[in-house]
């Protein structure tokens, strides 16, 4: 893997921001103790990076089928992070499952724009992040996923075994990296 990642490819990559969604902010709901607190900042050192290169971008918002979920579009929970606000013209994909392509049309998108190669990143790293990795493997991309622009939180087995969110986070990147996707770094984009 080259020690940066190539934006100036003639095959122009597209950022993909998964489910940056103020309801990840209330950490108990979702198990507690996230990991990687740069992950944020991380992931708009990203998307500010792709704007001002001119790169296409994709937001991912789940809008939960629960309707107690706090990932509902007509909630302010349910609303992408302040830092992370699209612009007017970059879409947003509204997905009800995990995978960010169920429902979506964002292959569609990819297809028009001409381009295999993304670069995700969001939360949580082993749910809709992973999902969407294997997904967009399985249409043919070439995914790099961010993985310290990901995050998630911890976790209890079936058997009632804790699990610490960086133990979760570190085996998510694991289970993708080499077969679905690169994992790489945010200096590896952003020198």
């Amino acid at each position: 893997m080259p020690a940066t990642f190539d934006t100036t490819s003639l095959i122009r990559p597209a950022l993909v921001l998964i489910d940056w969604q103020n309801g990840f902010d209330d950490e108990e709901f979702w198990g507690g103790n996230r990991n990687n607190p740069q992950a944020n900042q991380n992931a708009a050192k990203l998307l500010d990076h792709w704007r001002s290169n001119d790169l296409p971008i994709a937001h991912v918002v789940h809008h939960s089928l629960n309707p107690k979920s706090p990932l509902r579009r007509e909630k302010q929970t349910g609303q992408i992070q302040k830092a992370l606000t699209p612009r007017k013209g970059e879409p947003v994909f509204h997905k009800r499952e995990n995978g960010a392509f169920v429902g979506t049309d964002m292959d569609g998108y990819f297809r028009r724009l001409n381009t295999n190669r993304l670069v995700m990143s969001g939360l949580t790293t082993n749910h809709c992040v992973g999902t969407s990795v294997r997904m967009a493997n399985n249409r043919g991309y070439n995914v790099h996923l961010v993985g310290d622009a990901c995050a998630t939180f911890d976790r209890t087995g079936p058997d009632g075994t804790h699990y610490p969110a960086q133990l979760i986070h570190d085996m998510a990147l694991s289970d993708v990296h080499g077969e679905f996707c690169q994992v790489i770094g945010i200096t590896d984009i952003i020198a």
